[in-house]
């Protein structure tokens, strides 16, 4: 079977498997480095997504991630870290899989190809006008997504999505398409790899600005991260031994009291302005 597809194009090395372990990882960093020049030709598309997210965000709206394998726990896994690093509630980000909770440890057969099932996954959620769908898919063409994402769009959702090939069922079928074509992998058809890594730093891109743009950051510190361990609670107390020229004891007791760098700033200046 022929393939026009990027991802799932030959790879570019041969005889993987007569190779050095010190080839084998040349050759795959020597990939990898493909990645970053794939993801900065998408800036302009993800800058625009971002605008529009960010102005449905301000409004209430919510930022939902589809996938399937890979695509799917990646859009788990930046939502997940999106509530401790920036002090938001779980319902603001949320990632969706195809075949539910499970598939994020093992695989649900068949899951992925099932086109209604996005939509009845995010209809549980009572999506509205103001909310945005991303669906990630480096093929571009996972029917659980792609059927989610149009449905979506139907009902007057602001739709994005993230693909590592070009001219895809996907990106036809959203509002803004983010398209970062890092070629062939490493290992043929295994997108786990650089097609993964890709989305990562989209991912990243996309929610960091975000969340800087809500508000959730000053200056370049995490002021409202969840202090969950003593190692955050530590990085807390020096931000505000920084910021406001405390003791440790002092900055320690004001954030374990307040719960927030920030709002420890805040007290400090409403106490100014006594």
């Amino acid at each position: 079977m022929t393939t026009d597809t990027t991802t799932e194009a030959d790879s570019l090395h041969t005889d993987l498997e007569k190779k050095s372990v010190r080839e084998l990882l040349n050759e795959i960093h020597q990939e990898d480095q493909k990645v970053l020049p794939a993801v900065e030709k998408a800036i302009p598309r993800i800058e625009k997504l971002v605008e529009l997210i960010y102005s449905r965000m301000k409004k209430g709206g919510r930022l939902f991630y589809l996938g399937a394998g890979t695509s799917g726990r990646l859009g788990i896994l930046d939502a997940s870290e999106i509530p401790p690093t920036f002090g938001v509630g779980p319902d603001l980000v949320i990632g969706l899989i195809a075949g539910g909770d499970r598939a994020i440890r093992k695989a649900v057969e068949m899951a992925e190809d099932d086109a209604e099932q996005g939509w009845k996954d995010l209809e549980k959620y009572q999506v509205n006008k103001l909310d945005t769908i991303v669906g990630i898919a480096a093929s571009g063409r996972t029917p659980y997504v792609v059927g989610a994402v149009k449905k979506a769009r139907e009902e007057g959702l602001l739709t994005g999505c993230i693909v590592n090939n070009t001219n895809s069922e996907l990106a036809q079928s959203v509002d803004v398409a983010i398209e970062a074509i890092v070629g062939p992998e490493f290992l043929t058809g295994s997108t786990r790899m650089k097609s993964g890594t890709s989305q990562k730093l989209i991912l990243n891109m996309i929610t960091t600005s975000l969340m800087i743009k809500l508000g959730r950051v000053k200056g370049n510190k995490m002021v409202n991260m969840q202090l969950s361990n003593h190692k955050l609670i530590n990085r807390g107390t020096r931000m505000i031994m920084t910021e406001l020229g405390y003791n440790e004891v002092k900055a320690r007791r004001l954030l374990i009291l307040h719960g927030s760098v920030n709002a420890v700033l805040i007290v400090a200046e409403e106490e100014k302005k006594q």
